[in-house]
């Protein structure tokens, strides 16, 4: 089966960023994912901008389904000043009062003026001027969007090379699947004629009851047969490959079925004592342990 490129599995690892300005509310946004067996998204917002926090977790998790998310939002004002001055009218009456009644008993004539109280401790004080939430949701949406892109293109551009090193690995052990097949048959006489070896030997010259023998005989090429664990296995490599070309999220599926593959391989080992189908099931076994490897960086 030819991989189409736009339609093969995604990497978990990728890097997105992105910006954007709405009513005078600046906000930028990165995305960096690695691999992890779920989806986890870890946000860190500006403390004003942590009730946006829940739908910006919801929007990447509707384009990512796997992998551990970091992300970083950062805030900034595109105009106008982050500060705001406030007055604490309370203080300046007490202040008021204070200097009129100080003027009072020291015999003072001069005015009381705006300016004396205004530059009095505490009376002015900056604060932070609040962030416009609504403004700064749809900036925040707009940058998570363009990083999102750029994570996904990322991602999709890394699994190409994924998916074309997975493909590798599965014609392997398809060949290698191919030569068990060829090399069963002239095991199964082996086997049989070892097997038929050993009980002239066991039998020392008696008489074997022909019946029973043939009966020993179908017991053992029985036991032997690995005709269902390779049909098994070529159907196993084969949902693997149609998986690596769906273009869908298959990281789970396939680490779950190249599992299923490891234990067919294992029966058709402990199934044969012929040499060359120990070769072959240690090549498969080793073959078959790359492809999981890779599988851990699927989506």
């Amino acid at each position: 089966m030819l991989l189409d490129p736009s339609r093969m599995a995604r990497s978990m690892t990728g890097f997105g960023a992105g910006g954007a300005t709405v009513g005078g509310e600046r906000i930028s946004v990165e995305i960096r994912a690695v691999n992890h067996k779920f989806c986890e998204v870890k946000a860190r917002l500006p403390r004003e901008l942590l009730s946006l926090e829940p739908g910006l977790i919801e929007r990447i998790r509707a384009r990512v389904t796997r992998g551990a998310i970091d992300v970083s939002v950062h805030h900034a004002r595109g105009q106008g000043s982050a500060a705001v001055p406030r007055v604490d009218l309370g203080l300046a009456r007490e202040y008021a009062a204070a200097f009129r009644e100080m003027s009072s008993a020291l015999g003072l004539t001069e005015p009381l003026s705006a300016r004396t109280i205004f530059e009095a401790e505490g009376v002015v004080r900056l604060e932070e001027r609040p962030a416009d939430l609504a403004a700064a949701g749809q900036a925040l949406g707009q940058a998570a969007d363009q990083a999102l892109e750029a994570l996904v293109a990322m991602r999709a551009e890394e699994g190409r090379a994924l998916a074309c090193d997975l493909s590798q690995h599965l014609d392997r052990l398809r060949a290698l699947v191919l030569q068990l097949r060829e090399l069963a048959p002239s095991v199964r006489q082996e086997e049989r004629e070892r097997f038929l070896a050993r009980v002239k030997e066991l039998a020392a010259g008696q008489p074997v009851a022909p019946e029973r023998l043939a009966q020993e005989v179908a017991i053992q090429a029985e036991r032997a047969d690995v005709e269902e664990e390779l049909s098994r296995l070529e159907s196993h490599l084969e949902q693997l490959r149609q998986m690596l070309a769906s273009g869908e999220a298959v990281g789970r599926r396939m680490d779950f079925l190249i599992q299923e593959v490891h234990r067919e391989i294992n029966t058709v080992g402990s199934k044969s004592q012929s040499a060359p189908i120990a070769t072959l099931v240690v090549d498969l076994k080793a073959e078959a342990e790359r492809f999981r490897e890779q599988v851990q960086n699927v989506e």
